[in-house]
């Protein structure tokens, strides 16, 4: 590594560290004066809490895995700067569990506020949603979330081993689908004599199974989004339930499903090239995001429910009290 390269990385990670900081302290100060104000509620100071304890841990991380690349070995000439491959999927891993706690209270408050501002049509909104045909329809939508959450992260384990700089091409490897069973299973992988860890070690250790592995969540996730797209479309009893909002959600899955799988190709066929390996990486994120959505829209919030019943009765109450006392007044 050349000193002028040397100032590239450091500055693009002086940065990111100035970020990672101003990204916390916008959370907790905020948080730390909503709950000492008593603005929001116990559940909610609890999460409150739980997403700033996250933070923290996420910047623990980050110098963890940071440490990992300071050994002396890395120092001898023509050695190439890296990082765990482990400690890095870690650190992505907790930004995006971080990420998600976030995004999903925010969703979840902002989807109340809309609804108790007319508590009648909301309650009739979360009627329909406690039918129990679409309780496998709300656990598709949270299985696909975590299958996006698990693929994102193997693409980390990719990144991390540089492992796609090889098998330049899709959706082949090489002479067929996967490389021959000798290469993807290596006994150099192996640290016990018994051979006891090949197989995990190769699937995270080996460039050419953890690139096998990525293909195939990735084409697996996508088949999964095609699927729930093809659900929706065809069953009648989808149709009838879901609300528009969801029904939209699931086209905005598959737009961005398209996306991010092309971007994944082109990343691929092209060497990865920081820009589209950048954006490869932020559209597995977008990706996750409109499947939270989606699950927002679908869900049945139990508390907000409660909340629409008393405005609701509290409403009907009224409008009995002001036509009971209406004629007297007149």
């Amino acid at each position: 590594m050349t000193l002028s390269e040397f100032k590239s990385i450091y500055y693009m990670e002086w940065i990111h560290r100035l970020w990672g900081r101003f990204v916390g302290l916008s959370f907790v100060l905020p948080a730390l004066y909503f709950v000492a104000r008593k603005k929001v509620s116990k559940p909610m100071a609890l999460r409150l809490g739980g997403i700033a304890g996250l933070i923290g841990f996420q910047g623990f991380i980050g110098w963890w895995m940071v440490k990992s690349g300071l050994k002396d070995d890395l120092f001898a000439p023509g050695s190439h700067p890296r990082v765990s491959q482990y400690r890095l999927t870690a650190h992505l891993g907790a930004a995006f569990v971080c990420y998600v706690a976030m995004l999903w209270n925010g969703l979840a408050i902002l989807r109340s506020h809309r609804l108790l501002a007319d508590p009648e049509a909301g309650t009739k909104l979360l009627d329909s949603l406690r039918d129990p045909k679409l309780k496998i329809f709300r656990r598709s939508v949270a299985g696909l979330a975590a299958l996006v959450f698990v693929t994102a992260m193997s693409g980390a384990l990719v990144a991390g081993l540089d492992a796609g700089l090889i098998y330049n091409e899709f959706p082949t490897m090489g002479t067929g689908l996967a490389p021959p069973k000798s290469e993807l299973f290596d006994e150099r992988y192996s640290r016990h004599e018994d051979r006891s860890d090949l197989w995990w070690r190769n699937m995270l250790e080996n460039p050419s199974l953890v690139q096998l592995d990525h293909r195939i969540l990735a084409m697996t996730t996508f088949t999964t989004i095609m699927a729930l797209w093809a659900y929706t479309r065809r069953s009648p009893t989808m149709k009838r339930l879901l609300p528009p909002a969801a029904k939209k959600g699931v086209h905005g899955v598959v737009a961005f499903a398209f996306c991010q799988v092309g971007l994944g190709i082109s990343t691929l066929l092209y060497l990865v090239p920081t820009p589209l390996a950048s954006a490869h990486q932020a559209g597995s994120l977008f990706l996750l995001t409109w499947v939270l959505v989606l699950g927002s829209r679908v869900w049945h919030p139990s508390r907000t429910a409660k909340l629409l019943q008393m405005a609701v009765k509290a409403r009907g109450q009224a409008i009995s009290s002001a036509t009971a006392h209406g004629p007297r007044n007149l």
